[in-house]
């Protein structure tokens, strides 16, 4: 049996320390509130982050902060080497820093290079004139002969992906929002200036970087129209086209070694990429594999998925399978309804919220755990006259928008605004988190939060969990989704219950002598070589060798 606090994880290499390693995301807006202005900043982080150590995470992810008119709340940038006011100064990034690195967390921060803010000193510039020093920074196009944009190309939030300049009497590509002007990566200068940003904030201390969308880099030079995906019926136009020519070109290789050389250049620091591109996994692959292109990458195959079947979750675990990459998985984040309403029929229970959690951290591959995620929250309510997220409000009712899973972060149930602020939330608290709040969970034998906690230090201690090799396990249901882990001569069991109904009888006679980890195996056993799983089951069992 592993006993937990060996403090066991990835290969025993320093530089490979995120594989395997459990990241915890901190959304700031709304994690915690330091000077009640409703809105969370980086001093509450700093204030928070020995509960995120004592989860037993190996690090944190901060989604942005830096300057800006918060259009997109932070994914449009003003200025990539300062922090917005709301959030607080860089001397409290670097306070911030030195409390993870002194409580043995990394720090793993956003960077939006696809994209700046109108208000960037850059674009600013660069729409003055088309002779100015920066004039091709951003992607100019003149006007069809009727006065119509250059192509085809939608915004992922709605109309088309060009707005017209009156300065430059030219369209500006923005694959999101107009206030959101795509940098031309074409131009050699912008490279070089984004790989300046990088340099930037590892010579602040910095552990990696999350690199949003990070297949929209480049654009085809010759703005050819994107081909129909051959579906009508969703209810975003962008999904009706397939993006073969405003994004994952086959430029943006080139400069992902490029950042990956600057990365090497400092000891010990990682990078993941975001793959906007559905359910693809061949992208994450293209831009992983070898040792000259990113560390490792996520996407929303399981981000985007609202009824997952055991066949769709292995499909995605074998897709690795001997390659020369490392994968990375997250069941929520910032910009998806969170995966206990996701992966439910209602809002979820507290035997969903574990095993979801069980699932997830017994993965081969980096973990992304989205704050909240370790309470069982479900998605939050946010009426339509509260909402924020400029996605959600076009989209209304049809898209739910992202606000839901940005609502803030409970960590009393009797204080105000669950002690997210002493002042009004920029969204509201749903009541319902009240009751799973922090100080609700803590110490509570059986709770969410205490499963979390055991499952972390479970997977940190126990070499075959954190970063052995994965080995599927034929069983013929369903509904169960059984898997080995296995390293050396450790192997591990892992099966679950996918479903609301119990599995009885599953053929595991060769893991009769597995010993189960007591405290994680709920609603699970294996009996005379036959495993039964109750609903939401889980049975973890290792063997030792």
């Amino acid at each position: 049996m592993i006993e937990a606090g060996s403090n066991v994880i990835g290969t025993g290499d320093a530089a490979s320390w995120w594989k395997g390693a459990v990241i915890y995301q901190i959304y700031p807006r709304s994690f915690a509130d330091s000077n009640g202005d409703g809105i969370g900043d980086l001093r509450g982080a700093i204030e928070k982050l020995d509960y995120v150590a004592d989860l037993g995470v190996d690090g944190i992810w901060l989604s942005p902060f830096f300057t800006s008119p918060m259009a997109d709340y932070g994914y449009d940038v003003a200025d990539y080497c300062d922090i917005d006011p709301i959030f607080g100064t860089l001397a409290d990034f670097d306070t911030l820093i030195d409390r993870a690195h002194s409580l043995g967390l990394k720090v793993i921060i956003d960077q939006v290079y696809s994209h700046t803010s109108d208000q960037h000193e850059w674009f600013k510039e660069s729409r003055s004139s088309s002779k100015s020093a920066k004039a091709d920074w951003y992607v100019w196009a003149d006007a069809k002969e009727d006065g119509t944009p250059p192509n085809n190309w939608l915004s992922m939030f709605g109309g088309s992906a060009w707005s017209w300049d009156t300065s430059r009497r030219q369209y500006y590509l923005h694959n999101f929002l107009r206030e959101q002007p795509d940098l031309n990566f074409h131009n050699p200068a912008v490279q070089d200036a984004i790989l300046d940003v990088t340099r930037f904030w590892l010579d602040r201390g910095v552990d990696g970087f999350r690199l949003d969308v990070a297949n929209n880099y480049f654009h085809d030079i010759k703005l050819r129209d994107n081909p129909t995906s051959g579906r009508t019926d969703l209810s975003r136009p962008y999904d009706f086209q397939h993006h073969r020519f405003n994004r994952s070109r086959p430029e943006n290789i080139a400069f992902l070694e490029r950042l990956r050389a600057v990365l090497d250049e400092y000891p010990n620091k990682t990078s993941v990429a975001e793959i906007a591109s559905g359910s693809n996994l061949v992208r994450s692959l293209e831009y992983t594999e070898g040792q000259s292109r990113l560390h490792t990458a996520y996407n929303f195959h399981f981000l985007e998925n609202s009824s997952p079947t055991p066949g769709f979750i292995e499909s995605a675990l074998e897709a690795w399978t001997d390659k020369d990459a490392w994968p990375s998985w997250s069941l929520s984040n910032h910009d998806v309804r969170r995966a206990l309403t996701r992966w439910s029929d209602a809002d979820g229970s507290p035997a969903r919220a574990k095993m979801l959690l069980a699932l997830l951290l017994s993965l081969r591959g980096t973990i992304f755990l989205y704050q909240g995620e370790e309470l069982g929250l479900p998605q939050g309510h946010v009426p339509f006259d509260q909402l924020r997220d400029p996605e959600a409000i076009r989209f209304w009712p049809d898209n739910l928008g992202r606000d839901g899973c940005r609502t803030p972060m409970p960590w009393s149930s009797e204080a105000l605004a669950a002690g997210f602020s002493e002042g009004q939330p920029w969204l509201p608290l749903d009541e319902r988190h009240r009751q799973l709040a922090v100080d609700k969970q803590t110490n509570e034998n059986g709770s969410v939060l205490e499963f979390a906690r055991q499952f972390i230090t479970t997977r940190r201690s126990c070499q075959a969990l954190a970063s052995g090799d994965h080995l599927p396990v034929r069983v013929q249901d369903p509904d169960s989704l059984v898997f080995e882990r296995r390293c050396g001569g450790q192997r591990v069991l892992c099966a679950f219950n996918l479903s609301e109904t119990e599995t009885t009888h599953l053929p595991l006679d060769q893991y009769q002598s597995f010993s189960p980890f007591g405290a994680l195996c709920l609603e699970g056993a294996l009996e005379s070589g036959k495993l039964t799983l109750g609903p939401n089951g889980i049975f973890i069992a290792c063997e030792e060798g």
